[in-house]
């Protein structure tokens, strides 16, 4: 029996049927079938808050113990803030605004607007934090036109609740002190109406009712609101215990830090936990310099059965579990899953963490991972048997349709359809139309390939953005999204971040973004200095690249390092700290000139 093999978890093996179409295209299902599914998030917490009134459904850290709500206790408050929200009239077209991040506070709002049906619009904190990117709270504010907009300290957020263009929108506040402008305390939100008729209200939420607008991170345009069902979420977490029964085995509990303001936090998690009765313990760390002494404290106060982390995150776990065995044994003891989203986990640190469930437990976690979109609610495909290693984002889950259509290198578009995707943008019917194909698949924009083209069970591999390809000027398509993988693992953490560059170009090119520790001086383009033994590694390794190219498509011929950061005012980076190729390229035109420029001193030519 394998270290991967070696698990007692209700499991199901990957089960997919496979259609070929005469033209090459190929269909994905799952061979399970999908189970029943509740019409909205208040039948759950209905249901819980009746059968495991008591249990822990939020906690979050307060001093130094945790405030701690049961079951019964958020249905409790839940509808008396739904009350309260009905009596200043809000309704399906009057958003509400989430401009903080995770907390207690927030999730009770959220499914307050949920159960009345009230769009909760979930943004991230440093719209409203950061001065710089109030450019980009000001486009959803907007965009959406929200009747109330919530903020954990009115004081910590008071830049961004002065701005003009939120003068008619009601604040409410956890804290007020310190606020700019008067606010409703969300205490008082809390005191409900009982002059409203709440049953009705909530008897006309369906599973098409909107549950929450979620805006894209803006990769590759303008973030895109997604209109985000209850269908799609409650269907979501069907499709994920019917993959992985142990989900309903014993109830879940997470210590979870993923932001609210994506659908990997705010939907995935805070959902599945809602759904099978498990208990969300709110972690305020971060896998960051600053944050993650706080993540730690809490993994050793309120472990979970279930951890999701980025591949950084669960690298920096790692390190400080090899130096703390009492650490480990909180985390492992009861853990009965590691999910890691975001990138693919390092072979190393996969094979560390089974070591180590192994020596604390002597049986091995799920080891999984997944694909999703925001626009998916999120997950299409999963892994959920064992497969002993990384980069496999699995198998269909039931009900969901995979499309898939090779190139010639046998290289996957993905397409997918099915009851947790969306009908659409928000108010944005062009983009809606030109999102799906005719068939009603949503193109989204990624290539994936068979682990083992022989064995379909054995789950796809993320392989890039299609939507990233370009072709140079010979004709030859470049897979910019793969090529930019390669290319940073070639460069093993050398650099901060890379561009792929070369439309309509004869020639491949990076824009290079190097660590800040690399560039000396103020940053701009006259005043910096790029550290000389970075160039030559660099050019080193671009060498040895092109040494072993295949082709045009694989060939980087030439690269600029930028001193200048990527831009968070100019939109070129997202909230997800993913970068925007096209602001990049648009924002930097002469840059790109210069790429092209053999006679430019600052360009390393291969």
């Amino acid at each position: 029996m394998t270290l991967a093999e070696d698990t007692k978890l209700n499991l199901r093996p990957h089960k997919v049927a496979p259609e070929t179409r005469p033209d090459g295209t190929m269909i994905l299902r799952s061979g399970y079938d999908l189970g029943p599914v509740v019409s909205r998030t208040g039948d759950w917490l209905h249901h819980w808050g009746a059968t495991a009134p008591d249990r822990v459904f939020l906690a979050e850290r307060a001093g130094p113990g945790w405030r701690e709500l049961g079951y019964a206790e958020v249905l409790e408050k839940v509808r008396a803030l739904a009350s309260a929200l009905l009596a200043r009239g809000l309704n399906a077209d009057t958003p509400i605004v989430v401009m903080s991040g995770n907390g207690v506070d927030h999730a009770l709002l959220s499914y307050a607007a949920q159960y009345v049906g009230v769009p909760i619009v979930p943004l991230a904190e440093q719209y409203s934090l950061i001065t710089e990117a109030h450019g980009r709270l000001l486009y959803v504010i907007d965009k959406v036109r929200p009747a109330m907009a919530f903020v954990s300290d009115a004081g910590l957020y008071g830049a961004a609740i002065a701005l003009p263009q939120l003068a008619d929108v009601e604040i409410v506040a956890t804290r007020t002190e310190g606020a700019p402008r008067p606010v409703t305390a969300f205490a008082d939100l809390l005191k409900g109406d009982g002059g409203v008729d709440l049953e009705a209200a909530h008897a006309t939420v369906g599973p098409d009712t909107v549950a929450k607008i979620l805006f894209t991170s803006g990769s590759s345009s303008d973030p895109k609101g997604v209109l985000t069902t209850q269908k799609m979420m409650c269907a979501n977490q069907t499709q994920l215990a019917d993959a992985m029964p142990f989900l309903r085995d014993h109830p879940p509990r997470i210590c979870d830090w993923l932001p609210w303001n994506h659908v990997f936090g705010g939907s995935h998690n805070t959902n599945m936990m809602l759904a099978n009765g498990g208990s969300l313990y709110i972690d305020h760390g971060k896998p960051t310099k600053t944050g993650f002494a706080q993540t730690i404290e809490n993994i050793r106060q309120k472990p979970g059965t279930l951890s999701f982390n980025v591949p950084v995150g669960y690298a920096m776990l790692v390190a400080a579990m090899e130096e703390d065995a009492a650490l480990r044994r909180a985390f492992f003891t009861d853990l009965d899953m590691i999910f890691y989203a975001g990138a693919s986990l390092p072979q190393q640190v996969w094979t560390r963490l089974e070591q180590m469930a192994m020596d604390i437990k002597g049986e091995l976690p799920l080891m999984t991972s997944s694909w999703g979109m925001t626009e998916t609610a999120p997950a299409c495909l999963i892994v959920h048997e064992p497969i002993g290693r990384s980069g496999v984002i699995g198998v269909p889950v039931p009900d969901v349709e995979i499309k898939l259509i090779p190139d010639a290198d046998q290289r996957c578009e993905l397409r997918v359809r099915g009851p947790n995707v969306m009908t659409g943008y928000y108010n944005d019917p062009a983009k809606t139309a030109e999102t799906f194909d005719d068939e009603g698949f949503l193109i989204t924009g990624d290539a994936v390939r068979f682990l083992d083209p022989d064995d379909v069970d054995r789950g796809l591999v993320f392989d890039g953005r299609v939507s990233e390809d370009f072709k140079l000027t010979t004709g030859t398509w470049v897979q910019a999204g793969k090529l930019r993988l390669d290319t940073l693992e070639a460069m093993k953490g050398l650099v901060q971040d890379i561009v792929i560059c070369g439309h309509d170009r004869g020639e491949i090119g990076l824009f290079i973004f190097p660590r800040p520790d690399q560039v000396h001086g103020d940053n701009s383009a006259q005043g910096a200095v790029i550290d000389d033994h970075l160039m030559a590694r660099i050019e080193e390794i671009l060498r040895d690249l092109e040494a072993r190219a295949t082709g045009s498509a694989k060939k980087i011929t030439r690269a600029l390092i930028l001193a200048e950061p990527p831009s968070l005012k100019d939109h070129e980076v997202t909230d997800k700290g993913s970068l925007n190729i096209r602001k990049i390229i648009t924002r930097r035109a002469d840059l790109l000139e210069r790429l092209y420029d053999n006679e430019d001193p600052a360009l390393i030519r291969v």
